[in-house]
């Protein structure tokens, strides 16, 4: 008997939400970095086990938009939340409920969705603040279970699997048995090299840079990907670039490094950087750039 279940990973900025999908799934699909906000658009993961298909959603982190694509982001959140069966509301362990976590429990109760509290980055605190941060939760809801885990060091993501099996209802698969995401192969190649643009950006940079795939072709040799890198404004290309292009090339190279792994070819990757001044506010850029996936 096929069991599919479909479970939204939902929480604020930066509480780990794409790393424990990466855990939950044995593979990297989704890029992460310590900077906020790095997810902007759903992310589809996909585990089948046994009889079992489990289509976990990580979503961008909840916050107060503060532009069109700040909106677009938050969107695609809700969108998520109205189309499963249950939520993993993902926190940093140590910190209390605030507003957004009471908001995004609202949203999940408006739709009658059971959720597990995953408390994460467990490495970083100790017991007590552990059993501080449950007691501060419990008071807000009644939770399917509570699971304490290091979604970086994969200590507690079997737990938040088994417990995630409850969600499991009869059903015909959705996605072919050795799917691993809904995402095309440009798609992945841009998050990629914006991965490694987060990674080694100044802080100011990365919410106001994006990706765009020109060209994406496969040949006997590998594939041939040329890239345009969008920032909002002159001073940024500059920055993106580096000293006698020496920034650029590093990106591209653990890029290439990167898509060579997860594709299985040799890749010949060419990057160009553009200014867009303000495109976070262009609706037409967004849509341009794919980021508009909120249904």
């Amino acid at each position: 008997m096929k069991r599919t279940g479909f479970i939204a990973i939902v929480g604020r900025a930066n509480t780990g939400k794409s790393t424990l999908l990466n855990a939950l799934l044995g593979e990297k699909i989704a890029i992460t970095s310590k900077k906020p906000q790095t997810t902007r658009t759903r992310i589809t993961g996909v585990l089948t086990k046994g009889e079992d298909q489990y289509v976990f959603l990580d979503t961008p982190g909840m916050h107060i938009p503060k532009t069109r694509l700040g909106s677009t982001m938050v969107k695609a959140v809700n969108g998520a939340i109205a189309s499963v069966d249950a939520a993993l509301l993902v926190v940093d362990t140590g910190y209390d409920p605030g507003d957004i976590e009471e908001d995004i429990l609202k949203k999940l109760a408006n739709y009658s969705l059971p959720v597990i509290l995953v408390l994460n980055k467990t490495d970083k605190t100790d017991a007590a603040r552990i059993g501080e941060t449950i007691a501060a939760y419990s008071k807000l809801q009644d939770f399917v279970s509570i699971v304490p885990i290091s979604a970086l060091k994969e200590d507690g993501v079997d737990i938040v699997l088994r417990e995630s099996s409850a969600f499991m209802r009869e059903s015909a698969w959705f996605f072919e048995e050795d799917a691993l995401t809904d995402q095309h192969e440009v798609q992945i190649a841009s998050e990629i090299i914006r991965e490694k643009l987060l990674r080694l950006l100044e802080d100011e940079l990365p919410h106001g840079v994006a990706v765009m795939i020109e060209e994406f072709k496969e040949s006997k040799s590998g594939l041939s990907i040329r890239a345009e890198i969008f920032c909002e404004r002159e001073t940024h290309k500059g920055m993106i670039i580096g000293k006698h292009g020496a920034l650029l090339k590093k990106i591209g190279t653990y890029a290439r490094e990167d898509m060579e792994k997860f594709f299985g070819v040799g890749v010949y990757l060419d990057l160009w950087v553009k200014v867009k001044e303000n495109w976070r506010n262009n609706e037409f850029m967004i849509n341009s750039f794919g980021l508009r996936r909120d249904d």
